[in-house]
């Protein structure tokens, strides 16, 4: 008969957002790795003591919470308050996240398309060449095999000859 004493775990939503987190130790980093409404994952550079306090900042929101559990830079905290799952999602996916980039000002290195009469002359030349590789090698294979298969008789006759 199964045991019913556990409640099944709430579902963790998994994200990767910037944190600043305040411990006894001063303040540092950290990324927020999962959410749930009573608390997160988080990896920090930091090391926690378990059952210690944390006080967590994102963008405008703040969480106190309490170590449960680590292992190396990874710990799982309990939230005192429920998370604003919903509010911290929203606020993440706004323009202060998304990541950007310049445009590129550097030399253009792209030479210009080819027209099509181009190509099917390059691919021309490379079929040639391809050919002409090819028979050389049959041209060389059958040298070698008509060499081997003259070689003894003209080398009887040649003794024959001189002897």
């Amino acid at each position: 008969m199964p045991s019913n004493r556990h409640k099944p775990r709430e579902l963790r939503r998994r994200v990767m957002l910037p944190a600043r987190m305040r411990t006894a130790a001063g303040w540092s980093d950290a990324c927020i790795l999962n959410l749930s409404s009573r608390g997160m994952l988080i990896h920090a550079g930091r090391t926690f003591v378990q059952g210690s306090l944390i006080e967590l900042r994102h963008q405008d929101h703040v969480i106190h919470a309490r170590v449960v559990w680590r292992d190396g830079a990874k710990a799982g905290l309990q939230a005192e308050n429920r998370v604003p799952i919903d509010q911290i999602l929203s606020s993440s996916s706004g323009p202060g996240l998304q990541l950007t980039a310049a445009p590129y000002k550097g030399p253009d290195r792209r030479r210009r398309p080819r027209t099509h009469a181009e190509s099917r002359h390059q691919s021309r030349l490379f079929e040639f060449a391809s050919l002409v590789v090819v028979a050389l090698i049959v041209a060389w294979t059958a040298f070698a095999l008509v060499s081997a298969a003259l070689a003894r008789p003209l080398s009887a006759i040649q003794t024959a000859l001189t002897g």
